[in-house]
């Protein structure tokens, strides 16, 4: 049987929403002991932010269900002169520390590297911020939306009628979570190498820009500002989305030969020698009229109808899914992009799993999202803490 690629890695997660959740779900889901550090009152903001208010008073909610299977769930008040105690024995024990507080906070409680270090110097901790550790914007608060804002994503989305515009998802957070987690795999492959542990200083704002990298290459180097396009992308034309008989399609004909199989398909085949559209950066410049030509045939027939007949040509296009079509559609189905958890007290939920297929180390959902503190004592009893000690701790509001 296949061994999880980080079997035997002990994760000590202190994050909250969405940034760090998302790091260490990925580390869960390839076999990571991921313990989740959650305030003895109410935990991880998430289990009270979906959208399902029973769901919320149980403190499961679905922002919470999300990102958080694989994980154990220990309450822990780190305030506390034990519950800092408690944490340092933790850290000794952990490989991996990850937390999306501002950048003073764990200094303050006196749990940030340099302190964990010195009694754990194989350890890497990641630190996730708004921001990062450093520099004039360090202490900022901030969420995806601020993010968003800042780094320019907001400005080129949208059209002359709609701008700026935000991603329809918390893009900037979820992208600071893959990075993060990227991170902690880089690091503990160096670690295998030199024994050594390291600080991890992740920023949303970093995180988010290169992924831009093609839009601001052309203005850092080409000189060009963004123009904003709406739906059509600016690499080549046509490509974008066009109208249909009963809706839309997008349709990328990036390279030559894609554009002269689209003129023969749709049956204008005249187009291939127009002046205006015959090549490539000629087309992108007169797109406007080129889009009303071809959109005169499109509608002609359906969405499905024009997609398997440009495919069937090598012509790539695809039709615009509702969310609720595109978790159902067979290829997702087929990849088990989403896998059936069983939760107690509310059912067989569809989560996402390892989205990476590894041929000889796979990830799995093996256990679902926790109940707040459902393994307090059994991770206690690792550091050697018995049942009595737990209940005079949770009298005390330690757990």
């Amino acid at each position: 049987m296949s061994r999880p690629i980080l079997e035997g890695v002990r994760v000590l997660d202190l994050t909250n929403v969405l940034a760090g959740p998302f790091a260490t779900l990925h580390l869960a889901l390839l076999g990571a002991e991921v313990i989740k550090v959650e305030n003895p009152k109410d935990g991880d903001l998430a289990r009270k932010l979906g959208i399902l208010p029973g769901l919320n008073e149980q403190l499961m909610g679905t922002s919470f269900l999300a990102q958080n299977s694989n994980k154990k769930s220990l309450t822990l008040n780190t305030k506390s002169p034990e519950g800092k105690e408690i944490f340092r024995k933790l850290a000794k024990t952990a490989d991996v520390l990850v937390e999306n507080f501002r950048p003073d906070v764990m200094d303050r409680l006196g749990l940030g590297y340099d302190a964990l270090k010195g009694i754990n110097p194989r350890l890497v901790y990641c630190a996730i911020s708004g921001f990062g550790h450093t520099g004039p914007d360090a202490l900022k608060p901030a969420y995806d939306q601020i993010i968003q804002g800042l780094s320019g994503v907001m400005a080129v989305n949208g059209d002359e009628r709609l701008n700026p515009l935000r991603a329809g998802f918390p893009v900037c957070d979820t992208v600071g979570g893959l990075n993060a987690a990227f991170a902690i795999m880089a690091a503990l492959y160096h670690r295998e190498r030199t024994g050594e542990g390291q600080f991890i200083d992740v920023a949303l704002l970093d995180s988010i820009m290169p992924l831009m990298g093609w839009v601001a290459a052309n203005l850092l180097i080409g000189h060009q500002q963004p123009v904003l396009m709406g739906n059509d992308n600016f690499t080549a034309a046509p490509s974008g989305t066009f109208r249909t008989k009963d809706g839309y399609i997008n349709i990328a004909a990036n390279k030559q030969e894609q554009w002269e199989s689209l003129c023969d398909v749709v049956g204008v085949p005249e187009l291939k020698t127009d002046p205006r559209f015959q090549k490539r950066d000629i087309r992108k410049q007169n797109r406007k009229e080129l889009t009303p030509l071809i959109e005169a045939k499109l509608t002609g027939r359906s969405t499905a109808e024009w997609v398997e007949l440009l495919n069937a040509k090598d012509v790539p296009s695809g039709a615009i899914l509702s969310l609720e079509d595109a978790l159902r559609q067979r290829q997702i189905r087929h990849r088990a992009t989403l896998e059936e958890v069983p939760v107690e007290g509310i059912g067989a939920l569809p989560l996402f799993g390892l989205t990476a297929l590894f041929e000889k180390t796979p990830g799995a959902i093996t256990a679902p999202p926790p109940r707040l503190s459902a393994h307090t004592e059994e991770v206690l009893a690792g550091i050697g803490i018995g049942r009595d000690e737990v209940v005079a701790l949770k009298a005390k509001g330690v757990v």
